[in-house]
């Protein structure tokens, strides 16, 4: 009928007027049922009636329209529902009617209802993504009847006939309609009223969790939707929706490459996230500018890095409702661990009297001290506060470690002008050896004149003042063990080389050096948890006194040679057992003991040390040969073979 009248004029024929006008109502009458059955059946989510009001659309020939239309419809209903969300005067008059204010009267809740204001707006937007919801799962619904459903005759799919304007995914232009619309109408309500402005702002988190939701929803709808729509149902529209292929998943399942969904959501929150997370950052800051008054002299007390703690413990919980905004927390945390870092770094003395080791502590050293301990407990604590967050973002975790690590490296070079204080000074005391007479025969009881040296009574002494004077303050004990026990290590080395450069060595005197090894243990006792955990330095301490009583073949032979102890220590030692005129190589260089000592720290290498010593060696045989001596000393040739090994080794 609609083909037969297009394009003529039929009016004032009074034989079908009549009839025309029947048709006219019969159209309407036919459009508006459908138009009952399209709403019905999309808002139970029925396929069949869905299908069946679309098919009579396709047959009137206003498909496409009227597809336009109802997702019209839905935008224009949700722009409504934002509004009313954000009404500021009907969020601060629940109760009441609403009345115009008087001209240039702002909205703004009276001070004692910010709260109820508060309330009533987080009611309100859980409410929006409810409706939001429901709006998306209708149009869900709507496309995937259309991409689903043919016409019989023809076997056009439905969502072709809506493709020919290039547009085929209803839900993608209702989805950047709707967002778009978030967007503009948040940031116009949030510019007119700063009561929205700041519950936005300062409740961010809360808003963020609202939209993760949403999106949870959405993604979770498109599955079941997907699985609905591939199983069940016996009526024919659903035998005929089964016959059709699989088709792709919706944009709420998969973001393309020029086309985020979720990310066109959260753009209408940037701003807020922006000033959340500024006001986070002030407020991690402000305890700790509290705490550090500028011209102050002391670290903060305990109650006041507690306070620190708990800040930074507040702001990761508050942000665990999403793990981009878990990292940006923790991107201010670490910031606020480099401030307390830059702080306390500036408290530290650093004059001559922070290490000095010959009195009592000194203001300089109580302060230092104080500084360090504090670190100490700012990084427990921190670490402690990042276990215990449940699912915590790797990068999170990552970035706030990185920054204590930085917190560990400043307590590392606060105490490290002491500890070179210490080191040196054992240095010292263990160098005086040489300043004893270890040349002595045996007494007639066999036993040495005294249980152990004067230098080692006076390193005994040094140590343990130096621990209970200094090191007992810092709270930190793994910390101050991890690095005094590097300082034990260095100790021993110490001692075994200036043992080892002993000239001369009596039986007397061996005894007594023997008696000085065992006693070096209980030396170095304090600076470590046990001795035993000083690994190879200890084993070497242990290896070499015996060899002490042996004969240079049986040293030559030892299993320790090489493996425990390096070959240039057994060399110089064997150097003591040869006659004056084979010198050891500081003596052929004519330095100081100490200056040797200084070349073979510069020198860790065996292969230098051992060019050096080969060099002695080489002298003595020059010299041997001026004074056209007849034979060697019996030391050298076993000097001279330990040698070979020892190059081989290093090849």
């Amino acid at each position: 009928i609609d083909y037969l009248s297009q394009g003529t004029d039929l009016s004032g024929i009074e034989v079908i007027e009549n009839d025309l006008l029947f048709i006219a109502r019969a159209r309407l009458e036919v459009e508006n049922q459908a138009k009952r059955l399209l709403e019905q059946g999309v808002e139970t989510q029925n396929p069949t009636q869905v299908g069946t009001a679309l098919q009579v659309f396709h047959n009137l020939g206003t498909l496409k329209d009227t597809i336009a239309n109802v997702v019209d419809g839905y935008c224009t209903v949700l722009e409504e529902n934002i509004k009313n969300a954000l009404d500021i005067k009907v969020l601060i008059q629940p109760s009441q009617t609403v009345t115009r204010g008087g001209p240039g009267r702002a909205a703004m809740p009276t001070p004692g209802n910010t709260a109820a204001f508060r309330a009533a707006l987080w009611t309100n937007m859980e409410k929006l993504m409810d409706q939001i919801c429901a709006a998306c799962g209708q149009v869900q619904h709507l496309q995937k009847v259309l991409t689903k459903k043919r016409d019989p005759v023809s076997h056009v799919c439905f969502i072709e006939e809506i493709v020919k304007d290039g547009q085929s995914d209803i839900l993608y232009k209702f989805w950047t309609a709707v967002t778009q619309t978030l967007s503009s109408q948040f940031q116009s309500a949030t510019d007119s009223s700063m009561f929205l402005k700041q519950a936005f702002e300062g409740e961010y988190p809360k808003l963020l969790r609202l939209y993760n939701d949403l999106w949870k929803r959405l993604q979770q709808y498109s599955q079941n939707i997907q699985r609905n729509f591939n199983t069940g149902g016996t009526t024919d529209l659903l035998a005929e929706l089964q016959q059709m292929e699989e088709d792709a998943q919706d944009i709420f399942m998969q973001k393309t490459q020029d086309y985020d969904p979720e990310k066109a959501l959260k753009d209408s929150l940037q701003q807020y996230e922006a000033a959340y997370l500024s006001k986070s950052l002030s407020r991690l800051f402000d305890p700790i500018n509290l705490v550090f008054p500028p011209g102050g002299r002391n670290p903060p007390s305990s109650d006041e890095l507690d306070s620190i703690i708990k800040t930074i413990a507040s702001e990761l919980n508050v942000a665990a409702v999403d793990p981009d905004l878990s990292l940006a927390v923790a991107k201010n945390v670490a910031k606020t661990i480099q401030l307390y870092g830059v702080k306390s770094e500036q408290l530290l003395s650093t004059q001559g009297d922070a290490s000095q080791v010959i009195g009592p502590l000194t203001e300089g050293q109580r302060r230092n001290v104080a500084v360090v301990n504090s670190l100490y407990k700012l990084h427990q604590s921190v670490l402690k506060v990042i276990t215990n967050q449940s699912s915590f973002p790797a990068a999170a975790e990552q970035t706030v470690t990185t920054a204590l690590k930085a917190v560990h490296d400043l307590m590392g070079s606060a105490v490290q002008p002491l500890l070179n204080s210490v080191g040196d000074s054992v240095e010292a005391i263990i160098i005086t050896m040489h300043q004893e007479d270890f040349s002595g025969s045996l007494s007639g009881l066999g036993k040495p004149d005294v249980p152990c040296s004067l230098y080692m009574k006076e390193l005994q002494g040094f140590i343990a003042r130096v621990m209970s004077d200094y090191f007992r303050h810092f709270e930190c004990f793994d910390f101050v063990f991890d690095n005094t026990e590097a300082m034990a290590q260095r100790a021993i080395e110490l001692f075994i080389r200036n043992a080892s450069l002993i000239r001369p060595l009596g039986e007397g005197g061996k005894m007594r050096l023997a008696a000085d090894f065992a006693q070096m243990e209980l030396a170095v006792a304090p600076l470590c948890r046990r001795v035993s955990d000083l690994g190879k330095s200890y084993r070497q301490l242990r290896s070499f006194r015996p060899l002490l009583f042996q004969t240079s073949e049986h040293i030559a032979s030892s299993p320790a040679l090489g493996e425990v102890i390096p070959f240039s220590i057994i060399l110089q030692f064997l150097f003591t057992r040869a006659p004056a005129e084979l010198k050891s190589p500081f003596q052929r260089a004519e330095w100081s003991i100490a200056r040797y000592s200084q070349w073979l720290d510069d020198h860790p290498s065996e292969k230098d040390r051992l060019a050096l010593i080969r060099g002695a060696l080489e002298a003595y045989v020059q010299s041997v040969r001026t004074r056209e001596g007849k034979e060697f000393a019996p030391v050298y040739p076993i000097m001279v073979q330990l040698l070979q090994k020892a190059m081989s080794t290093l090849q």
